[in-house]
């Protein structure tokens, strides 16, 4: 069975920072999405096939996705958050094509 929980979502106010986990079973998390309310889900940054690191546009310089392997876990580090960062993340793991999520952590940027 399949499973991913995200954790460290929360309340910060701008200029802040939160660290995101994401811990799976029965798969490799991959990365982070995220869904703002009333929009599409999208992407926030991943390991690739080839094991680089993909970020958006929107978080180049302030967010920095790791893994620890070990412990199957991936991790988001989100530094200078602003308000247009809030959301509910997910993180997701794929197997054979197809794409498994938890079930989110929100994340709140207001002062």
């Amino acid at each position: 069975q399949v499973q991913l929980a995200e954790s460290g979502g929360g309340l910060v106010q701008p200029g802040g920072s939160l660290r995101l986990s994401c811990t799976a079973s029965g798969t490799s998390p991959g990365g982070w999405y995220r869904q703002a309310a009333g929009k599409q889900r999208e992407l926030v940054a991943e390991f690739t096939t080839i094991g680089t690191t993909k970020y958006a546009d929107s978080v180049k310089g302030r967010f920095t996705i790791s893994r620890d392997n070990a412990k199957n876990t991936v991790y988001l580090q989100m530094n200078n958050l602003k308000p247009e960062d809030t959301a509910v993340y997910y993180c997701y793991g794929r197997n054979f094509g197809i794409d498994y999520w938890g079930t989110g952590t929100l994340v709140s940027v207001s002062s």
